[in-house]
């Protein structure tokens, strides 16, 4: 238990500094509600009322994630191999510029189509 001693200790300590901003901003902040406060806020842009079931998102949206989370993979796949690199080898390392290679002809395919380009 002596060795969990100091993370309990930070953790009650984080606890109230959490607890201990949130009531004081409640009770020192001003209290002067209009309309706009009260709205949703919609960066800076005045909110417009959206058709049932939501609107639609630009594909560039979707397709702007989905090419960050294939690159995100391929970092995540990166590090453990940079980690452990003596001991794979010869063999990891063709295997892993085997996998950079396939990455970075989708890389090159999607900067070709144009999919990096956010208008």
């Amino acid at each position: 238990m002596n060795a969990y001693a100091p993370i309990l200790v930070l953790g009650a300590i984080a606890a109230a500094f959490a607890v201990g901003s949130v009531t004081m901003a409640s009770l020192t902040g001003p209290k002067r509600y209009n309309r706009a406060k009260l709205e949703a806020y919609e960066c800076g842009i005045e909110p417009t009322p959206q058709p049932e079931g939501g609107g639609r998102f630009p594909i560039k949206y979707y397709l702007t994630a989905m090419l960050f989370i294939v690159f995100d993979i391929e970092i995540v796949f990166l590090y453990p191999w940079a980690v452990s690199f003596d001991a794979l080898g010869i063999f990891g390392l063709v295997e892993m510029l085997l996998f950079i290679a396939t990455v970075f002809v989708a890389y090159a395919y999607v900067w070709r189509r144009g999919g990096l380009e956010w208008d």
